[in-house]
């Protein structure tokens, strides 16, 4: 919680150094739900990390298997929801990223 507060206070004094104190009203209406669904899943990804710290995994296989299994994700909710285009070396890249997460888990 520490953490997350202080990052907030930090990034509260960026922004209003970027934007200017007078426009940080016009700026904060232009917020859409996007970011509110980006940190939700930003405290999903972080409290994944304390679970698996806690049930015993290595903190080198947790963050590899977390980011592997991210990055597969996100490429395919680009495909579905955003209709991104998924070249072949994506694809490659996914089924590789798939066979190394088998094999780190076995």
């Amino acid at each position: 919680m520490i953490t997350y507060f202080v990052a907030a206070i930090i990034s509260a004094v960026i922004f209003v150094f970027m934007v200017g104190p007078s426009n940080v009203g016009l700026e904060i209406s232009k917020i859409n739900w996007t970011s509110i669904i980006l940190a939700i899943a930003i405290v999903g990804l972080e409290v994944g990390y304390v679970f698996v710290y806690r049930a015993g995994w290595a903190v080198s296989t947790a963050s590899v298997v977390a980011n592997i299994g991210l990055a597969c994700v996100l490429l395919v909710v680009g495909y579905l929801l955003y209709k991104e285009n998924v070249s072949m070396t994506q694809m490659l890249g996914f089924f590789v990223c798939m066979v190394g997460l088998i094999l780190i888990n076995l």
